[in-house]
């Protein structure tokens, strides 16, 4: 089989996946664009987190040209992407007990706010224990997840639950276990994940909708600029002065 066309099966995998996700999980999308303009509106903060290749779908909605300037990553030390050595040991880290909630102790996050955990599988301690310590503090939890794995894989919490068991909200990527959209004969393995591609998407397409309904509300969104084009810096300085009790990655 000719590159070409592998590459063309692969954008077409990616295509369904997002179309899929566009219209079986319109209703929460919304849900969630009005549960971030409730809380923008009421005063509270926004918080994003994912673990190893998770975590990219959680920094591109914070800091972001386009993006809501009051969403703060959540960062867990090792496990933000693959920045650790060997990156082995983030992966490691999401199966340690406790950690969750060292860090969420030790944030900024408090009872009112959002959190947005992004997990693909949502078997892993961390994401698991990170909704569950976030609701005990009265925050409200989306969780972005497969719900696909918690029929086709084993929980590693000692629970035996699943990120999407501890939502307030939980959005589903479709993205079947494994996380590869191809197989061809000649490759052993499965090949081409697509998780990236479709939660970035999923969660942008929250944003827009949070956008569009703090406007709804009479608020004008609290949008960031490009800092590349003219004017991008002035208008997030002023916007990020209007808001910095609420913005914590300029600290």
């Amino acid at each position: 089989m000719s590159e070409s066309k592998l590459a063309g099966q692969y954008f077409d995998a990616a295509i369904d996946l997002l179309r899929q996700v566009r219209d079986a999980e319109a209703e929460n999308i919304g849900t969630a664009g009005d549960m971030i303009a409730e809380t923008v509106e009421a005063g509270g903060r926004l918080f994003a987190f994912g673990a190893g290749h998770s975590s990219l779908a959680a920094q591109d909605i914070v800091y972001r040209a386009g993006g809501l300037a009051l969403m703060n990553l959540l960062a867990v030390p090792g496990v933000v992407g693959v920045d650790v050595m060997p990156a082995t040991l983030g992966s490691a880290l999401e199966r340690v007990n406790g950690l969750a909630g060292a860090v969420l102790d030790t944030s900024p996050a408090r009872s009112g706010d959002v959190l947005i955990i992004i997990s693909l599988s949502g078997r892993n301690s961390l994401p698991v224990e990170m909704a569950m310590n976030a609701r005990a503090l009265g925050l409200k939890v989306i969780g972005v997840t497969s719900v696909a794995y918690a029929d086709g894989t084993k929980s590693r919490h000692p629970s035996g639950t699943y990120l999407k068991d501890h939502c307030d909200l939980v959005l589903d990527s479709k993205i079947p276990v494994g996380d590869a959209e191809l197989t061809v004969e000649g490759i052993d393995a499965p090949f081409a994940p697509a998780s990236t591609v479709v939660t970035s998407a999923l969660l942008q397409a929250v944003m827009a909708t949070a956008a569009g309904a703090l406007a709804a509300r009479g608020i004008d969104p609290p949008l960031l600029r490009s800092g590349n084009v003219d004017g991008g810096h002035e208008w997030n300085g002023r916007v990020m002065t209007e808001y910095r009790d609420r913005i914590f990655f300029r600290h």
